[in-house]
Formats: structure tokens, C-alpha cells, sequence
């Protein structure tokens, strides 16, 4: 048995979790932590990472029979749909109105999409949507809320997403204007930084007018990295760390989102998304699947996907939907395929941990405060069916937890029982390679920022603090703390 995967078992089996995963005391950083060069535990991908292809490997610690699993998995993530119906019936029923036809187009590579990079561009695209939606206007809309039944209310006429496609005979609900306005921002030594605050306007609308009050959520696809382990934390480790009243007094004060989940009705703990709105990846899928694609599942069997009763044109268009299939377009046995892939796409290993000018950034990252949020690990629990993914020490440098990042990061749109100004820590784990894999550096829930350093400075509210001692920094150990960062 590898040394990691041992150290987690026998930690995990005398009851020792919360030793494990304590974030490193600050006299520990003149060497890496055990087991740190693998983020992903044993399951870390054993391929190289100087390549495009870096995100998109099975878990290192699979086993040869679940290969095929993961291939053909790999296979449904890639496919591009059609409109029904379609001499193949196993690839019809996209849209009646859609934002891409596969899970690739906006997972570029399995990781992160990107908006467009010049002003007054239309969009979406390149893997940024729009989600919509409305505050309760009576008593039984604020009491379905209220329940945690569901997460938001979706426009009346256009959903819970603007789709920008349609198939053939069918107008696209619209687009977003995108403009940029720039603000510059000093640091130490005289440097400055050019901010970029999007403005989003909707345009074209081509199913009437929309709700004055709607909200408009810009959110771009994130990485696929990591999820099935991300899945194995149990629920105790997540809550362990959140402090919602800020007991201790840093300022930090994460709390999670607690959901509904239809997959095992009951509440609990979200996960996934930018507001951490989902608790689990069978569900993640099942949404993507509807909202982005306008296939059905078992979950969602409308295979007219998010339309909404007042586009009538489009409940009554041909679907997919089959009997060979469940009456669904995308059946259980080929969704199970799909979401064991989305599962098991590994993280890749660390580059240079020994780095002394990366240690000596780990040390800042720590000092600063990042680490309040960015919690760097966590011990996975039992994964029934693929004990590959359990018992693992992993590191993804994220708690899970909303945290209110303040007015300039701030979309106004609660979901679930986040609010407007508050965020999902996001998992950093493999950022470094986001140029590598997808050819870009663009970051944060819109890809505002156009690298690290302009990541780090929109942080506001409970990431205020460690954002001004980053700008305190002097230059040279701002370079080791981005240092230590891109090679997560």
C-alpha cells in the first residue's frame, strides 16, 4: 500500500481526522508536508502535466476494469446532440433552446470555460451562462424558498437560465452584451494593477419582455477536476471548519449552503457550483444536462428542457425522449457512465513543492490568511463502489464554504441559502496549469480577472484583509506567493 494512502487509513481508523487535516503551523514550511505532491492522494493522475491534455486523465489509483467505465463516460461528456427526431435516437433531443450541444464545449478540455476577451462582445459563450431568476412576490413563493425545496425562483417567461441557441424553426431566448470598465489599483513599490468590472446587458430577447426585478447570475464552467473527491468528504469535516458567527475573531465566518437534494431527499450540505448550490455530482450532471443542453434524464424528464409553460412552441416540440431510455433522453445506465467519468477525472500532481521560493510562498499564503478559507485538506471517507476514491488525503485548497467576498464581487442573486455577496471557496487545486490545458488565465465566478494577482485583489469582505496584505507585499514575495499558488 503507497505510504499516503496508508498514513490516511490509520489516521482516519483511530479516530485522528482532525490532526490530519489542520492546515500546517508556521514553522513547518521548510519542507513540503507528506504526501503534498499528490493532491489528489493516490487517485492523483499519473500522467505528465505539460500538456493540453492535463485535466482529462482517470484517477491514478483506478484499476484497468474501470477504464472502460471512464471511456465510455469520456465518450457521452464529448458528445454533441442533435435535434430529435434523428436517425439516431441515442444522440436526439437537444434543446428546443440550448447554450451548447456537450459538456466539452463549455468544459474546454475538462477544464475551465472563458468569456469573451474584448468588450461589447455578445455573448455568452466559451462556457459563461446566464442564470435568472426573481425574488418571491407572495407568501407561497417565499415559503418554497423558505423550505429548501428549491434554490431560486426562475423568470416566468425565460427560466432559470437565458439560452442564447435554438435548434432549427426556433428563435434563441437572447444574448448579453458584455463591456468592461477598468479601475486601476496600486500595490507596494509603486506598482499598480488595472481592474476590469464587467456590466452585462440582455439583449435580444426574443420571448418578450422579461421581469423588471429578474437577477442575473454571470457563471462560467469551472474545472472538472477532483469532484468524486471533493463528493468523499464527509459532511462532518466541511462543518467541522465553518464558523458562521466568527467565533474566533479572524473575520472569516464560512457557513455552508445547506440543500434539498431530490437525488436523496433530505438536506444537505452543497458542494458544487459558484454558490455551492449542489450537493451532489448525480445532480450537477442532471442539471447541466437540462439547463445547458436541454436533455432529459431520469431527474429532469422534460425533454424540453428548462422552457418554461409560457413558451408553448417549444413544450410541444418532438423530444428525444425514448422508451428504449427510460422515456428520458439520456438513460440511467449511460448517465451512470457519464457521471463516474465526471467523478474520476483526476488532479494532477504538483509542480516544484520544494521549491524554496514556492515554500517561502506557501509560508505567505499562510500568513496572510488565505488558508482561512482556502482550507488546503481534507480526508475523504468511504465511496461505496469505488474505493479508489476513499481513505485519501487530499488537497484542494477550498472549505466548501460561502463566505461573503464583498460589493465588488457581489451579484445580488441569492440561491439557496446563499446570498447575493456570497461565494463558494473555489478549489485551487490545479490552477496553475488553466494556460496550459485552456490556453488562458482568466478567473473567478465571470472570468473578470485576467490572472492570479487581479483574482486576489477583487476579494473583499471576509477575503478583505488577506487581499490587503497581498497588495502590502513587497514584490518579490507577492512572485513567491503566485508562485506557490500556480503550483497547486
Amino acid at each position: 500500500m503507497p505510504l499516503i494512502a496508508g498514513l490516511a487509513i490509520a489516521r482516519a481508523d483511530h479516530g485522528d481526522v482532525g490532526q490530519v487535516v489542520r492546515p500546517a503551523s508556521m514553522d513547518v514550511f521548510s519542507a513540503p508536508e507528506p504526501g503534498e505532491d499528490l493532491p489528489g492522494g493516490t487517485a492523483t493522475s499519473r500522467h505528465a502535466t505539460d500538456n493540453a491534455d492535463a485535466f482529462s486523465h482517470a484517477s491514478g489509483n483506478m484499476g484497468f476494469r474501470k477504464e472502460l467505465d471512464f471511456k465510455i463516460g469520456n465518450s457521452i461528456f464529448r458528445r454533441h446532440w442533435v435535434s430529435a427526431p434523428a436517425s439516431t435516437d441515442a444522440s436526439d433531443g437537444l434543446g428546443p433552446l440550448f447554450n451548447v450541444r456537450g459538456c466539452q464545449d463549455c468544459h474546454l478540455k475538462d477544464g475551465r470555460g472563458h468569456p469573451p476577451a474584448v468588450a461589447d462582445t455578445p455573448g455568452p459563450g466559451g462556457g459563461l451562462l446566464f442564470r435568472l431568476s426573481v425574488p418571491p412576490r407572495t407568501d407561497a413563493g417565499k415559503a418554497l424558498l423558505d423550505s429548501g425545496k428549491v434554490t431560486v425562483l426562475p423568470e416566468p417567461v425565460y427560466g432559470g437560465q437565458l439560452q442564447d441557441m435554438a435548434i432549427q424553426g426556433f428563435e434563441p431566448e437572447g444574448r448579453v452584451k458584455i463591456t468592461y470598465q477598468e479601475k486601476t489599483v496600486p500595490l507596494a513599490d509603486g506598482e499598480t494593477v488595472s481592474l476590469r468590472a464587467p456590466h452585462y446587458e440582455l439583449t435580444g430577447l426574443n420571448y418578450g419582455p422579461i421581469s423588471p426585478d429578474v437577477m442575473v447570475g454571470p457563471r462560467i464552467a469551472p474545472p472538472m477536476i477532483g469532484l468524486g473527491l471533493l463528493e468523499a468528504v464527509p459532511e462532518e469535516q466541511i462543518l467541522a471548519i465553518a464558523d458562521p458567527d466568527d467565533a474566533d475573531g479572524d473575520g472569516i465566518s464560512g457557513r455552508p449552503n445547506r440543500i434539498w437534494s431530490r437525488l436523496d431527499n433530505k438536506e444537505m450540505v452543497g458542494r458544487f457550483g459558484w454558490k455551492a448550490n449542489v450537493p451532489t455530482i448525480v445532480e450537477q450532471n442532471a442539471d447541466a444536462f437540462s439547463g445547458d443542453i436541454g436533455i432529459s434524464t431520469t431527474l429532469h424528464p422534460s425533454g424540453a428542457g428548462d422552457c418554461t409553460q409560457k413558451q408553448t412552441k417549444c413544450i410541444e416540440a418532438p423530444s428525444g425522449n425514448s422508451p428504449k431510455y427510460q422515456n428520458v433522453e439520456v438513460g440511467d445506465e449511460l448517465f451512470e457512465l457519464m457521471t463516474f467519468y465526471t467523478q474520476n477525472l483526476a488532479v494532477p500532481k504538483r509542480r516544484n513543492a520544494d521549491d524554496p521560493e514556492i515554500l517561502k510562498g506557501k509560508a505567505l499564503f499562510h500568513g496572510i490568511g488565505c488558508a482561512g478559507c482556502h482550507q488546503p485538506k481534507f480526508l475523504t471517507g468511504h465511496v461505496p463502489g469505488q474505493e479508489h476514491l476513499s481513505k485519501q488525503l487530499i488537497w484542494p485548497y477550498t472549505d466548501m464554504l460561502l463566505h461573503d467576498m464583498g460589493e465588488g464581487l457581489a451579484d445580488g442573486r441569492p440561491d439557496g441559502r446563499a446570498s447575493g455577496r456570497e461565494w463558494r471557496t473555489a478549489p485551487l487545486w490545479g490552477i496553475g496549469l488553466t494556460e496550459t490545458v485552456n490556453g488562458h488565465t482568466q478567473f473567478l465566478h465571470d472570468g473578470r480577472a485576467r490572472n492570479v494577482t487581479e483574482a486576489i485583489l477583487w476579494h473583499g469582505g471576509e477575503g478583505q484583509r488577506a487581499r490587503d496584505a497581498f497588495a502590502a507585499l513587497p514584490k518579490d514575495d507577492r512572485d513567491r506567493l503566485l508562485a506557490f499558488v500556480n503550483s497547486l
